[in-house]
C-alpha cells in the first residue's frame, strides 16, 4: 500500500492541510477540538511523518541541547536535586516531541564545544543548567539567537525559572530567631552562582533587620564543604546557636560536624538547609528545610522553551519558597 500522504490526513479529518501539519509539527495554538480529529485520523490511517521531510520544511531538528555545568568538584554528579531536575527536564522535553542531547559544560574546551554544536544547526533549542554567574556560555549561546532558556537565573539574563531564594532564605532565617535563636550563621554555596548570591542577601537582610550579627561561612554545595565551613564557623564563634544552610548537602555536612564536636541538634544547634532533597527526610534529626519544588522548575523551564518555539515572550517564572519544618529547627 502507498504511503498515506499529509492531503489525506487532510480529507479525512475535514480540515486543511495547514492544520494537519501544525498539529503533527508540535504546534500549541491548535483547537483541541481541531487537535483531536487530526490525531484520530492519523490513527485510523496510519500515517507517520517523513522526519527529515518534515524538518526541513520547518526548518527544525527536534532536538534540544539540555546544557548542564558540571564543575571539577562534581556538583552535578553529588546532588540529588540536579540529577532529578535532568530527569525531569528529558522525559518532559522527549514527551513533546524532541530529541534530548545531554551536554556536560565544566571547563573551557567543554563550553567551545557546546557553543560549536550548537552553532552547526544541531539543535532547535537549548536549556541551561546549573550556570555560574561568571561563565560566558549563557550571553555565547544566547548570540547564536537560538531559543535559549535556563533552570536558575544567569549572567547576563536569559529566560528562566528559578525559586525564591531570597525568599526562602528569609523564611529559614526568621524561623530561627522566632525559635530564640540569637547568633545565627549561614554557610553559603560558592558566590560566583546567583542562587548563593540570592540566598546569602536573604539571610544577611534579615540580620540586619533585626539588629543581629551576620556570621557567615564559605561552602560549594557538597556535604564536604559543609561540614569544614561548619567547623569554621564553631572556632570562630563557639557560642553559635543556629545555622542556615544555602543547601541541604551542605546542611547535612554540617551535622556530621556538629555531631562530632558534641553538639546536640536542636537543642544546642539548630539547622535549617535549602532545597528539600530525599535525604533531609532522613538525617538523624530530619532537616527543616526550604522546599524547592525540583519537579516543577524542570517542568516550567521546559514549558518556557516550547513556549519560544512558538514565539512567546520568554518571560521570567519565579517559584514560590516554603518551609517545611522538621526536628533539626
Amino acid at each position: 500500500m502507498d504511503r498515506p500522504t499529509l492531503e489525506a490526513v487532510a480529507a479525512r479529518a475535514g480540515v486543511s492541510k495547514s492544520s494537519v501539519s501544525r498539529v503533527i509539527n508540535g504546534a500549541t495554538t491548535v483547537a483541541p477540538s481541531i487537535r483531536e480529529v487530526v490525531l484520530r485520523a492519523v490513527r485510523e490511517l496510519g500515517y507517520v511523518p517523513h522526519a527529515a521531510a518534515r524538518n526541513l520544511a520547518t526548518r527544525r531538528t527536534n532536538a534540544v541541547a539540555l546544557v548542564v555545568s558540571d564543575p571539577p568538584k562534581g556538583l552535578v554528579s553529588d546532588d540529588p536535586m540536579f540529577s532529578a531536575v535532568v530527569r525531569q527536564a528529558s522525559r518532559k522535553l522527549e514527551a513533546a516531541g524532541k530529541q534530548v542531547v545531554l551536554m556536560l559544560a565544566g571547563s573551557e574546551d567543554s563550553r567551545a564545544r557546546v557553543a560549536q554544536y550548537v552553532a552547526a544547526g544541531h539543535v532547535d533549542g537549548v536549556m541551561l543548567v546549573s550556570m555560574h554567574g561568571a561563565d560566558s556560555l549563557p550571553a555565547t549561546l544566547a548570540r547564536r539567537g537560538l531559543p535559549i532558556v535556563s533552570l536558575g537565573r544567569t549572567n547576563p539574563a536569559v529566560p528562566y525559572v528559578d525559586n525564591d531564594n531570597p525568599g526562602g532564605a528569609d523564611l529559614a532565617v526568621r524561623h530561627l530567631l522566632r525559635q530564640g535563636r540569637r547568633r545565627v550563621a549561614t554557610i553559603t554555596g560558592p558566590l560566583d552562582m546567583i542562587a548563593s548570591q540570592e540566598r546569602l542577601s536573604g539571610y544577611t537582610d534579615v540580620m540586619r533587620e533585626t539588629g543581629h550579627r551576620s556570621i557567615v561561612a564559605i561552602g560549594d554545595f557538597t556535604r564536604v564543604s559543609g561540614a569544614d565551613a561548619m567547623r569554621q564557623l564553631l572556632q570562630d564563634d563557639p557560642a553559635l546557636d543556629a545555622v542556615f544552610a544555602a543547601n541541604d548537602l551542605m546542611a547535612i555536612g554540617a551535622l556530621r560536624t556538629l555531631r562530632e564536636a558534641g553538639r546536640r541538634v536542636p537543642d544546642d544547634v539548630a539547622v535549617v538547609g535549602f532545597d528539600d532533597i530525599e535525604a533531609a527526610r532522613y538525617t538523624t534529626p530530619a532537616l527543616t528545610t526550604v522546599h524547592s519544588p525540583m519537579t516543577d522548575w524542570a517542568t516550567a523551564t521546559v514549558d518556557l522553551l516550547l513556549g519560544l518555539f512558538e514565539g512567546g515572550s520568554g518571560e521570567p517564572v519565579l517559584l514560590p519558597a516554603e518551609l517545611v519544618v522538621r526536628e533539626s529547627a
